[in-house]
C-alpha cells in the first residue's frame, strides 16, 4: 500500500512538472503593415536632424511638435535641399519647398536656432532677432565664429541640404 501511495505521489508531482517544461510554440505574429509601420515611425522622433553646407554638416537637436513631426516624416522619404541667403545680418532665410505645420509663438532666437518662418521658409540664426515664429531646433555647434563660418554668414546664398 505505501509503494502504491508513493508511486501515486510521485506520479502526481513529477509528470505535471514534466508538461510544464514542454515548450510552448511562440505565437505567430502579423508583419505590420504599411500604415501602422508609418504610425510606429511617427511616434519614434528622432532626438537630431543633420543641416550640411558645402560638405560639412552639424546635428540640429529638435523639438517635438507638429512642424517637425511633418518635417521629420518628409526627411524619412528623401532628404531636403534649398538655397539660404543672409537676410538682417543675422540669419540665412530660403524656401523650404513645402509648406509645414505652424505653431507660431513670439521668440527671440539666438545664434544656432533653425526656425520655421511663414510655414514655409527655414531660418538659420547666426545672430538673435524677435518675433513670431515655429520652433524646429538649436544646431549644436562649437563657438559663434564656428558657426558664422559653417553657415558662410554675411556671404550670400548658401545650398543647404536637411537630412536624417
Amino acid at each position: 500500500m505505501f509503494r502504491t501511495l508513493a508511486l501515486g505521489l510521485v506520479s502526481a508531482l513529477f509528470f505535471p512538472a514534466m508538461l510544464a517544461c514542454e515548450k510552448t510554440p511562440a505565437p505567430v505574429v502579423p508583419e505590420a503593415s504599411h500604415e501602422e509601420r508609418n504610425e510606429q515611425e511617427d511616434v519614434l522622433m528622432p532626438e537630431t536632424i543633420k543641416i550640411t553646407v558645402s560638405g560639412k554638416s552639424l546635428p540640429v537637436k529638435i523639438v517635438e511638435n507638429e512642424a517637425t513631426k511633418a518635417l521629420v516624416a518628409a526627411l524619412r522619404e528623401a532628404s531636403i535641399s534649398y538655397e539660404a541667403d543672409d537676410y538682417g545680418g543675422f540669419e540665412k532665410v530660403g524656401p523650404l519647398g513645402r509648406s509645414l505645420p505652424t505653431g507660431n509663438a513670439q521668440i527671440t532666437t539666438q545664434p544656432g536656432d533653425v526656425i520655421l518662418y511663414s510655414g514655409n521658409q527655414i531660418v538659420l540664426f547666426y545672430g538673435s532677432n524677435s518675433w513670431s515664429y515655429t520652433r524646429i531646433g538649436k544646431m549644436e555647434y562649437g563657438t559663434l565664429d564656428e558657426l558664422k563660418s559653417f553657415l558662410k554668414a554675411g556671404e550670400g546664398k548658401i545650398k543647404v541640404t536637411l537630412s536624417l
